[in-house]
C-alpha cells in the first residue's frame, strides 16, 4: 500500500503538464513500488505530504511558501485523511491564531487574528461566502491565510480567509473509497475515482455520504455530495470544467447556557430545547470553469468563472437565559431562510521574466462579479400562551415544543420580523509584482482597486437603500534570504468591509451613510527549513481595526470612531522530520481587545473567542510499510464566551490519538481516538448562553481500498 515517491517521479508520472496538476499542486500520484530514498516520503495511495511547498493562492501566482510575506497554514489531504478531519472547524484546530464558533450550529464561523466572519471561505480562489457548513470530501487541501490581504481576495478578510483547494483530474487512473463508523452510531462513505478518458483528457469524480450521531441526545446529521470534474489539455491549454452538489441537513444544537460565569457543568449531553423542531438544511452547487493557457516566453493568462447557488432554511429553539435562583431556563426560537446567487469571474495574466538583472513576476488582472441574495426572518412564539420565550425547569430542558413562527407580534399580519432582498455587484482591478532584485532579496508589491455596489430593498415596507465605495487596497512586503533556507519578511497590507456586513442581507438608513471598516496588517516573520522537507514559520502582528460603528454625542446617532487592536505571535511547524515523520504543529500567543469604544463594546474590553495561549501538535509515524501510530495534542488558556465578557470558557487540553494497518496491499485499516483521556471541556461558543461541550472519548474506525 505504500509506495515511496519524489518530486521528480512525481512530475515524471503525470499525463498533465505540470501546471495542470491540480487546482494548486498537483496530486501527489505514487511511483513505482522499491525502497525510500532518504529525502523520500512514505505515503499512501495518492497522498502527499503534510503542509505545501508553494501555493497560488497567497499572491494569484505559483510562489514557494517561503517566499509569501504572510503567515499561512495548509492542511493537506493526506493530515485531513490522517486525523479523520471532516469540518472547517477540525481544520482550524490546528491553526494557530485561529478559533472555530459554533455558527448557530448551521454555518462555519471563525475568529482569525480575533476577528469573527461567516464569509471569509472560498473555493479555488473563488468567493463561497454563504452561510452553511462545508465538508472536506473534495479538498486536496485546506489554505488558511492570516492577515487581511485584499488585494489577493478582496472585500472582507479582516483577519485573513480559508480557501478549499478541490481535486481535480490528475491524469493518471486511481481509485479510492473509504467507510467509516464511530462510537456513537455513525458511519461515512467517500469515494474518489480519477479516470483518464484518453490523451490529455480525465475525469475525476468525488462523492460522500454521512449519517452522523451525536454523544447529544437527539442531534443527527445527513449530508451528501458529488462533484464531477473533466479536465482537459489542448496543446498549451489546460482547461477544468466541476460540477458540485452539497446537501447538509442537521439539528441546530445550540449548546448549554452559562451559570454565573462559566458554562452550565453536567448537562454535556442535554439538549435545550426541541431538537426536533431544531434543524438546518442546505443545498448547495457550484458550477465552474477555469481556462489557462501558456503563450510561452513566461506568459501565461488564467480565467476562473465560477456560478453558485444556496438554498438554506435552518430553524431553532435555543437557551436564551437561565435564572439560577428559580431553576429554570428561558427558551427562544426563530426560523430563517436565505437564499442566494453568486456569479464571479477573474482573469490573470501573469508574466514570468526579467529587466536587466531584476527579475519579475508581474500580475495583471480583473474580477467582475454579482450577488443576490433574499433573506427571511421569523420569530418563534410559544403556544398556548402565545409568549415569545418560555421557562422551562433546568432539570427537564427538552420540551417538545408548540409554536407558531410569526413577527413580532401578532398584530403585524404576515409580515416577516425582518425580509430583505440585495444586489451586490463588484468589479476590481489589480496589479502586482514580485520582484527579484537579487537570490537574497525579494520584493512584493500589490495594489488592488475595487467598486463594491450594493442596492437593498427591505420587502416588508418597500423602503431601498444603495451604496457604492471605491476600495483601494494596497499590499507590501520585503523577503530577505539570509541563506537560502531561511526566509525574513516584513509587510504590511489593507482590507475593507463595507457598511452592509460580511453577509450583506440588508441595509438602512444608517448604514447607507457609513464607510466601510478598514483593517491594517503590520507583521514581521521567518520561514526556516532547518532540515530538507521541514517548514518552520514565527509571525509578529499587530492588526488594527477602524471605522467601526460607536454611539454618537447626539443618542440615536452613529459614529465611526470605534477600534480594535490585535497583536499575537504565531509559531508553526508542518512537512516531515525523516521519510517516515510527519507532523504538524502551531502555537499563538495572542491579545485582541477593544482600543476604542464602539457600539458593541467600551475600550478595554477583550474580544472574545480569542485564547491567550493556543497550542496544537499532530503527528505520524511509520514504523513500516505495513504499521503507524498518530498521536496529537490541542490546548489552549481560558477565553470569553462573547463581548460582554461575563462568561469565561475554562482553559483545557486534549489527547488524540490513531493506529494505521495495511491489512492487505490496497487495504488500509485506520483507527481514530479523539479526546482519549476523556478530558471534560468547553470547546467554543456563539455567546454567553450558546456554549458547546466538547465530545467525550469518541473512537472511528476506518477501511480504506485503494486500486
Amino acid at each position: 500500500m505504500y509506495r515511496s515517491l519524489s518530486l521528480a517521479a512525481f512530475a515524471a508520472a503525470l499525463a498533465f503538464p505540470d501546471s495542470a496538476a491540480s487546482a494548486e499542486d498537483a496530486p501527489a500520484e505514487a511511483a513505482a513500488g522499491g525502497a525510500a530514498a532518504p529525502d523520500e516520503i512514505l505515503v499512501t495511495g495518492q497522498r502527499p505530504e503534510y503542509g505545501a511547498r508553494s501555493t497560488r493562492s497567497a499572491t494569484r501566482t505559483d510562489t514557494d511558501i517561503r517566499s509569501v510575506p504572510q503567515a499561512i497554514t495548509v492542511i493537506s489531504e493526506s493530515q485531513i485523511e490522517d486525523q479523520a478531519l471532516r469540518s472547517i472547524a477540525d481544520v482550524l484546530t490546528y491553526v494557530p491564531g485561529a478559533t472555530p464558533g459554533t455558527g448557530e450550529s448551521n454555518r462555519d464561523q471563525i475568529s482569525l487574528r480575533g476577528n469573527n466572519t461567516t464569509a471569509d471561505f472560498f473555493l479555488d480562489g473563488i468567493r463561497d461566502d454563504a452561510q452553511y457548513f462545508r465538508d472536506l470530501y473534495n479538498a486536496d487541501r485546506i489554505e488558511v491565510l492570516r492577515g487581511p490581504n485584499a488585494m489577493i481576495f478582496g472585500r472582507g478578510g479582516g483577519g485573513g480567509v480559508v480557501n478549499r483547494v478541490t481535486k481535480r483530474a490528475s491524469g493518471r487512473d486511481y481509485r479510492e473509497f473509504a467507510l467509516s463508523g464511530d462510537t456513537e452510531g455513525g458511519w461515512r462513505l467517500t469515494g474518489d475515482v480519477d479516470q483518464t478518458l484518453g490523451t490529455g483528457l480525465g475525469l475525476r469524480v468525488n462523492a460522500v455520504y454521512e449519517n452522523g450521531e451525536s454523544f447529544r441526545r437527539g442531534v443527527e446529521l445527513e449530508r451528501y455530495g458529488l462533484n464531477p470534474t473533466l479536465g482537459a489539455t489542448l496543446g498549451d491549454t489546460r482547461l477544468d470544467l466541476a460540477y458540485e452538489y452539497f446537501h447538509d441537513r442537521r439539528t441546530t444544537d445550540r449548546g448549554v447556557p452559562a451559570f454565573g460565569d462559566g458554562p452550565l457543568e453536567g448537562h454535556d449531553e442535554i439538549f435545550f430545547g426541541d431538537p426536533d423542531q431544531s434543524f438546518a438544511d442546505v443545498d448547495v452547487h457550484h458550477g465552474g470553469l477555469a481556462v489557462e493557457h501558456d503563450f510561452g516566453g513566461g506568459l501565461t493568462l488564467r480565467n476562473r468563472t465560477q456560478f453558485s447557488d444556496y438554498d438554506k432554511f435552518y430553524q431553532n429553539i435555543y437557551p436564551a437565559d437561565l435564572n439560577e435562583a428559580a431553576g429554570t431556563v428561558s427558551l427562544s426560537a426563530y426560523n430563517d431562510i436565505s437564499l442566494r446567487q453568486n456569479l464571479i469571474s477573474q482573469t490573470d495574466m501573469v508574466w514570468r521574466g526579467r529587466t536587466g538583472m531584476i527579475g519579475h513576476t508581474l500580475l495583471v488582472g480583473f474580477e467582475v462579479g454579482r450577488q443576490e441574495t433574499v433573506n427571511r426572518r421569523l420569530n418563534g412564539f410559544f403556544q398556548p400562551a402565545d409568549s415569545g420565550s418560555l421557562s422551562v425547569p433546568l432539570a427537564a430542558p427538552t420540551i417538545d415544543a408548540d409554536l407558531i413562527f410569526r413577527p413580532v407580534n401578532a398584530n403585524a399580519g404576515r409580515t416577516p420580523a425582518s425580509y430583505n432582498e440585495t444586489e451586490a455587484k463588484v468589479a476590481a482591478f489589480y496589479v502586482q509584482d514580485q520582484i527579484a532584485v537579487s537570490q537574497a532579496i525579494e520584493i512584493v508589491a500589490g495594489l488592488r482597486f475595487d467598486r463594491f455596489e450594493i442596492d437593498a430593498a427591505n420587502l416588508n415596507n418597500g423602503a431601498r437603500f444603495g451604496r457604492v465605495d471605491d476600495l483601494l487596497s494596497p499590499r507590501l512586503g520585503l523577503i530577505v534570504r539570509p541563506v537560502p533556507q531561511l526566509s525574513l519578511y516584513a509587510s504590511y497590507s489593507r482590507s475593507y468591509l463595507p457598511s452592509a456586513g460580511d453577509q450583506f442581507t440588508s441595509l438602512d438608513l444608517t448604514g447607507e451613510a457609513l464607510k466601510p471598516e478598514r483593517f491594517d496588517n503590520y507583521e514581521i516573520g521567518a520561514k526556516w527549513e532547518p532540515i530538507e522537507g521541514l517548514l518552520a514559520s514565527v509571525a509578529l502582528y499587530q492588526l488594527d481595526r477602524t471605522n467601526t460603528r460607536a454611539p454618537g454625542a447626539t443618542p440615536g446617532t452613529v459614529v465611526l470612531t470605534g477600534a480594535q487592536r490585535s497583536r499575537g505571535l504565531e509559531i508553526g511547524l508542518e512537512r516531515h522530520l525523516s521519510n517516515r515523520w510527519q507532523i504538524s504543529a502551531g502555537y499563538a500567543l495572542q491579545e485582541a481587545e477593544i482600543s476604542r469604544t464602539t457600539s458593541a463594546a467600551p475600550a478595554g474590553r477583550q474580544v472574545p473567542l480569542v485564547p491567550r495561549h493556543q497550542f496544537s501538535l499532530w503527528n505520524r509515524y511509520d514504523f513500516d510499510r505495513s504499521l503507524g501510530i498518530g498521536l496529537g495534542i490541542v490546548a489552549r488558556s481560558k477565553m470569553f464566551a462573547a463581548i460582554s465578557n461575563q462568561v469565561t470558557l475554562p482553559a483545557y487540553a486534549r489527547l488524540d490519538a490513531a493506529l494505521f494497518y495495511e491489512v492487505a496491499p490496497g487495504v488500509e485499516a485506520q483507527v481514530n481516538i479523539e479526546n482519549l483521556l476523556g478530558s471534560d471541556y468547553f470547546a467554543t461558543a456563539h455567546n454567553d448562553n450558546n456554549i458547546a461541550p466538547g465530545a467525550p472519548r469518541t473512537a472511528r474506525a476506518t477501511v480504506r481500498f485503494t486500486f
